[in-house]
């Protein structure tokens, strides 16, 4: 029997939602004749279409628990990044039964789980970075793009099996708790608030299948610049020897499970003097991203000599970095008149040689939340030092501060742009 006519059958219509999510996963793998791409759909219908009969998130049942032992605030110099935490979090617990309950503002607090928790066992979690920030012109509260960030947090639920929500109604309540934790937002330039939200799996069982209930929260950390003194051009190691994401995988996705297993690698060039490593993929050693950052790469076309901008294109490896969106956006709007050449396709780690070899190479920089960009001063290669294009007392070419100039204008609100959302 197809899965289609099985859902037509009583017996599955009289099932309950709970009921129907485990039962249709438990008989999946009779299904394997079918191409993967058609069971695929058909798992993200049939999620789609229970979730979307659950309630939503109902920002207007906010409950709030105001501290009563409101932390100290650090000096802006002695932030670490991720190290210091706001007064509250937000948190919004789901059901397969209920679907979204009253979402909570309370004190920052531990989180009591059982130790058979699914999250720890088959990492059933999705995470986000995005960042508020004060203006420095009228004092302010504004997000960056934060639709992008919510799109791709939905992306990542529904691709492990946990509940979706509408971005809006989300970022309606991290604004309240942006609003609640003001002061901790400084409003010298450099400094804003890291915003993480999370969503967990949090049913208590051993038994692999979709989870039953899940824990959306959200917590907020200050942070300075990620360079305190200013840019630092960083070196790069090539890893050929491991992959950070691969054809059909999860790499698109901002999943926790992503991370831990980077961190070897990442020893691994430190300890031989780099600051990060550069991921490449396959034979072609096609050069992919930076650590947990996107890849741009300038350099001068062989044949015609224009400068071109160049990433690696959103084929299902590459994470959908709003930054990454953000950098090739402005370029097109504000480089391409200038003569730039705009383009989303893989570099090779010959091609790059070749360029440095011949002097064009102009500059390499990473692009993220937590640095805007990041300037690549020497890529270290089979037994080759690649310098990227930057003079020994030059810590960032000029897209790269063109870039970091443009986004923090916008951030701040320097510039009036619909990236740069309000908190009302």
């Amino acid at each position: 029997m197809s899965l289609p006519r099985l859902l037509r059958t009583p017996c599955a219509r009289s099932l309950t939602k709970t009921t129907f999510r485990q039962e249709h996963v438990r008989l999946l793998p009779s299904y394997r004749p079918f191409s993967t791409s058609w069971r695929r759909r058909e798992e993200l219908t049939i999620d789609d279409d229970l979730h979307s009969k659950l309630p939503g998130i109902d920002p207007s049942r906010l409950e709030v628990t105001e501290t009563i032992t409101p932390k100290t605030l650090v000096p802006n110099q002695e932030l670490i990044f991720g190290r210091t935490f706001t007064d509250h979090m937000l948190s919004i617990e789901w059901t397969a039964s209920q679907g979204w309950l009253a979402p909570r503002i309370t004190p920052y607090q531990n989180l009591s789980l059982d130790p058979a928790t699914c999250v720890f066992h088959y990492a059933f979690e999705c995470f986000e970075g995005m960042k508020a920030y004060k203006s420095v012109k009228d004092g302010s509260l504004r997000l960056f793009r934060p639709d992008k960030n919510m799109a791709r947090m939905n992306k990542s639920a529904a691709r492990i099996a946990l509940p979706t929500f509408k971005g809006e109604e989300l970022v309606e309540l991290i604004g309240k708790l942006c609003k609640m934790d003001e002061r901790f937002i400084s409003s010298e330039k450099g400094y804003s608030l890291y915003i993480r939200p999370t969503l967990i799996g949090t049913q208590r069982t051993l038994g692999v299948g979709p989870p039953g209930s899940a824990l959306l929260y959200v917590i907020a950390s200050p942070v300075g610049p990620y360079y305190p003194t200013g840019f630092k051009a960083i070196s790069l190691e090539a890893t050929d020897y491991a992959v950070r994401a691969w054809p059909g995988g999860v790499g698109d996705k901002k999943l926790g499970a992503n991370y831990a297993p980077c961190i070897v690698p990442q020893l691994k060039a430190a300890k031989r003097g780099h600051h990060q490593n550069l991921w490449l993929f396959g034979e072609e050693e096609k050069i992919t991203e930076v650590g947990t950052m996107n890849l741009f790469v300038c350099i001068k076309n062989e044949e015609t000599g224009q400068k071109e901008l160049l990433t690696a294109p959103l084929d299902g490896t590459i994470l959908e970095g709003v930054t990454r969106d953000s950098v090739l956006s402005l370029a097109r709007e504000r480089l391409e008149p200038e003569g730039w050449k705009v383009t989303e396709r893989y570099v090779r780690m010959q091609e790059l040689a070749d360029a440095e070899a011949d002097g064009r190479l102009l500059e390499v920089f990473g692009a993220g939340t937590a640095a805007i960009v990041a300037p690549v001063r020497t890529i270290a290669w089979k037994d080759r030092s690649l310098n990227c294009g930057l003079e020994p007392n030059v810590e960032a070419g000029e897209i790269a501060l063109k870039m970091k100039n443009w986004i923090e204008g916008i951030q701040y609100g320097d510039e009036d742009h619909p990236w740069s959302v309000k908190i009302s």
